[in-house]
């Protein structure tokens, strides 16, 4: 194993927004399981989370690594879904439907960033790269 931050630095400008974001809300994603629920502290990193997210889906549609419909793959259909589903968990919160709230972020956690996340380590990947070298 051989670490190095090289194969991101050396990726796109979308491809380094979209990699350092997701990490970020995975770890503001771990503290707000870990935090107490409905404080403003969790109501600031939720939305804090948010917007990293949508960013995180967002800056996918600016990469086109893999193209398996035209400049699109897969993971253009789970950005949508992350954007829909934010939009859905929002809205549950706001409304005081707290356990779909909490299954919709759980779902977000757990599907965008932690399987997703899994793939980006498969061999050939950039993050794969970055962890286990060239």
């Amino acid at each position: 194993m051989n670490p190095s931050f090289a194969p991101l630095f050396a990726a796109s400008p979308a491809i380094q927004i979209h990699a350092v974001l997701a990490l970020a809300a995975f770890v503001v994603g771990l503290v707000q399981f870990a935090a107490p629920k409905g404080t403003p502290l969790h109501r600031a990193l939720g939305w804090l989370w948010v917007l990293g997210m949508a960013v995180v889906a967002l800056s996918s549609f600016l990469i086109h690594e893999i193209r398996l419909w035209g400049a699109w793959s897969p993971i253009h259909l789970l950005s949508v879904w992350v954007l829909l589903m934010l939009v859905v968990a929002i809205h549950a919160a706001r409304h005081g439907a707290i356990g779909r709230h909490r299954k919709t972020m759980r779902g977000l956690f757990v599907g965008a960033l932690v399987i997703a996340g899994l793939f980006t380590l498969m061999p050939g990947r950039i993050m794969h790269a970055v962890l286990f070298g060239a």
